[in-house]
């Protein structure tokens, strides 16, 4: 995704526990007030709840006496769920990682994200460098929306090809969809269409009513169950549970597959803010990527190749969109699709 954002430079109100940290954090001193916090809370949105806990838990092993609580849910409903904590003045989350990268410069204008350099920022592939806002967020993964298809029930040949496939008739209450009011990805994926065919693709995919549940990761469940047979689905997961022994094939359209960047920050007003700040840059480490690409995520570093069955993004037609595209886009799609899926 090409991200062309202003730089700007914001007063970031810090809590009076935190480190000095509009710099280069000292890992080590960080460490230490780390665990003398001993947990952190991080909402996350990028993959699905038990890939999450694994990274939770993988910190903690790397970190012991730092505690990652995790609450995992769609994209849009995280930020709603962020947005309700700092109303209410009770804020909750330490980290953010969404789905849905315009959340980050929405949350930036309302002076809520913690100015932080995370060490490991500078290692991030240089397909990635400059795809956030330095010293406030940063991409921590990528994925790919792709088509997916129940390779039990559709044979090679039959394969959908491009976006414009699944509004084939054959396909008819067999499409599964996510829901852009839900899923950042979704959203990106939605925006990418209409941008690519117009809303009268929409139009014509709603008559041949797909399954739509919320969830990006929702197509894949139901095409394992066998109610759908062809969809949309995020790689990362859809080639996990390919891996985990289900009829999940995914196909690469031709017509270009969507590039989804899955950026983190600090919050501003974090309970934890030493806590969050080693979360963040541990998110950019080596070992935070050799996990992504275990668990089918892509990685943010070059250093950390995609697993067989994956292809490099260089070999794979892609659809970009711009920061500025989707925060004026997604809720703009999100009402149509409304209106179109009834």
């Amino acid at each position: 995704m090409t991200i062309t954002i202003s730089r700007r430079a914001l007063t970031v109100g810090l809590a009076a526990a935190t480190l000095p940290v509009a710099a280069h954090a000292d890992t080590k001193a960080l460490e230490e007030a780390a665990r003398r916090e001993g947990s952190l809370t991080w909402y996350v949105a990028q993959v699905d709840s038990e890939t999450a806990e694994i990274m939770g838990r993988a910190f903690t092993q790397q970190y012991p006496g730092v505690k990652v609580s995790v609450i995992r849910t769609t994209g849009q409903v995280a930020y709603e769920r962020l947005v309700q904590d700092l109303k209410n003045n009770a804020p909750q989350c330490d980290v953010f990682s969404t789905t849905d990268i315009a959340h980050m410069p929405a949350l930036m204008k309302r002076n809520q994200l913690a100015s932080y350099v995370p060490e490991n920022a500078a290692f991030i592939a240089p397909a990635f460098q400059g795809l956030g806002e330095d010293g406030f967020y940063y991409p921590s993964t990528s994925t790919l929306m792709v088509m997916i298809a129940n390779s039990a029930k559709v044979k090679p040949e039959e394969m959908p090809k491009t976006w414009t496939d699944l509004l084939d008739p054959r396909w008819k209450g067999k499409v599964a969809l996510g829901h852009p009011g839900f899923s950042g990805y979704v959203g990106v994926w939605t925006v990418a269409m209409r941008k690519l065919y117009g809303w009268d693709y929409f139009e014509k995919l709603s008559k041949n009513n797909p399954r739509i549940g919320r969830s990006g990761n929702d197509p894949i469940t139901l095409l394992n169950a066998g109610e759908c047979v062809v969809g949309l689905g995020p790689l990362g997961t859809s080639l996990l549970s390919a891996d985990h022994g289900n009829p999940i094939s995914v196909v690469y359209p031709t017509d270009g597959s969507v590039l989804c960047v899955g950026p983190s920050a600090v919050m501003a007003s974090a309970p934890h803010p030493n806590a969050g700040r080693l979360f963040a840059n541990w998110l950019m480490s080596l070992e935070f990527a050799r996990i992504c690409v275990e668990q089918r995520s892509d990685s943010v570093r070059a250093e950390v190749p995609p697993k067989a069955g994956a292809k490099p993004l260089g070999e794979v037609k892609l659809l970009r969109l711009t920061t500025a595209e989707l925060a004026k886009q997604v809720p703009e799609v999100i009402e149509q699709w409304r209106d179109t899926f009834i």
